[in-house]
């Protein structure tokens, strides 16, 4: 049961928070935000290649992992821009969650071979490395000096971005999320200047994904789409991102996950991405991306995966203050009428996304999660959340921490660290 006190300060905390974050949001609505040029199709990243070859860059650095390195992923983008005589070196290091020191070595390698341009190939953590590393190199800064918004004097050097997963968005977003290992905390950096230049939608790098990374990646685009659409910083614009970002998971991820050589899903799952991180990028995300930055910082729970399990449960909790526009989801999903009353469809879009986590093999609870973390767990989400995102409700660490338990392992998965 919660005390009267503590109901009452938190009152006070959501009328002045939520004055404040509606305060910024117009000032966010009117903040230009660049949008890349976007190449789309199977062989586009052949396209950026040849694009790029007659952009007169000296040498460009492709920042990726080993995995893409090793399936020969770039060798289409890298035989364009040797046919059109551009050098080129790969910093293939980049690993989960994009870690400091990582970003570090890239810097120096960056340095070391005199780049003067980035292509980040590959999925969310080295999109957001090879962000990190042009904004650092071009401002001389170490990345921790680069946390927060707008840290750098100077523009990052030229970005240009080929995602091989459809769920992040980073190839149109204003943020870099990294990992500190010191802290074991999620760090953001953001600056519009951040938005790569060009990006290539390719869905043929995406036709060898293992099922379990299409099923998280692609409830990652669905989290991004959401919380962007319940947020108060919503527009417009960001409405019809989200709204068609919604429809197109409805319609593609599950066939996308079934059979992932299926090319219109997976370039269906890949606009759906995009349009989901053009929504967010500009209204922002809310508690489900709080919490989860925070299992990922903890316990390295890849982030699409945290989005999955936490959405259904904050979407119950968020509920009486977004009903009507958890109908429009619904609506847009395909899972009921427009006449229908909204609290009735609002249970219809929540109980779907418990379906499609279920379909696609997400598990309802989280293994790592441990009891005693829960409260500190709880208080940073709840900080980062009511600080930084627009949600539409607030909840205090209490209802944060009950959240948390209801995905703790089940006895019998349990693991005692």
């Amino acid at each position: 049961m919660i005390e009267m006190p503590g109901v009452v300060s938190d009152v006070v905390r959501s009328v002045g928070l939520s004055a404040a974050m509606r305060a910024a949001g117009v000032v966010t609505a009117l903040l230009p935000i660049p949008q890349p040029i976007l190449l789309v199709g199977p062989g586009s990243s052949r396209r950026l290649g040849q694009a790029l070859a007659g952009f007169g860059h000296r040498k460009i650095l492709i920042v990726t992992d080993r995995v893409i390195a090793e399936k020969d992923l770039p060798k289409a983008l890298l035989g364009a821009l040797d046919e059109g005589g551009v050098a080129h070196v790969t910093f293939d290091a980049v690993t989960a969650d994009a870690p400091i020191p990582i970003i570090e070595q890239g810097i120096a390698f960056y340095d070391k071979h005199g780049c003067d341009a980035i292509v980040a190939f590959g999925g969310g953590s080295p999109m957001d490395a090879a962000k990190t590393i042009a904004l650092a190199v071009a401002n001389s800064k170490h990345p921790r000096k680069l946390v927060g918004y707008f840290k750098g004097r100077r523009a990052p050097v030229p970005i240009y971005a080929v995602p091989t997963t459809a769920g992040t968005g980073s190839e149109v977003t204003v943020a870099a999320v990294v990992s500190d290992p010191q802290t074991n905390r999620k760090l953001v950096i953001a600056d519009t200047r951040l938005v790569p230049a060009m990006a290539a939608l390719d869905p043929t790098l995406m036709i060898g994904l293992p099922r379990h990374v299409t099923a998280a990646t692609g409830m990652d685009a669905l989290t991004h789409a959401v919380e962007a659409f319940v947020g108060h910083w919503a527009t417009e614009q960001s409405d019809r991102m989200a709204l068609a970002a919604v429809g197109l998971i409805y319609g593609n991820l599950r066939t996308a996950y079934r059979n992932g050589r299926n090319l219109a899903a997976r370039e269906q799952m890949a606009l759906a991405a995009t349009y989901a991180g053009l929504a967010f990028t500009r209204a922002n995300v809310g508690y489900v991306h709080a919490i989860a930055h925070q299992l990922g910082g903890r316990y390295h729970t890849p982030h699409g995966l945290a989005n999955a399990i936490m959405l259904p449960h904050v979407l119950a909790f968020l509920a009486p203050a977004v009903t009507r526009r958890l109908a429009l989801l619904a609506v847009r999903a395909g899972l009921g009428r427009a006449g229908e009353r909204p609290a009735t469809l609002a249970k219809k879009f929540i109980d779907s996304v418990v379906a499609l986590n279920r379909d696609l093999g997400i598990p309802r609870h989280l293994d790592a999660l441990q009891p005693a973390d829960i409260p500190a767990l709880a208080r940073a989400a709840c900080w980062e959340a009511d600080t930084s995102y627009p949600v539409p409700r607030y909840m205090s660490p209490a209802i944060c921490e009950q959240i948390l338990r209801q995905v703790l392992p089940r006895p019998a998965t349990h693991r005692k660290r």
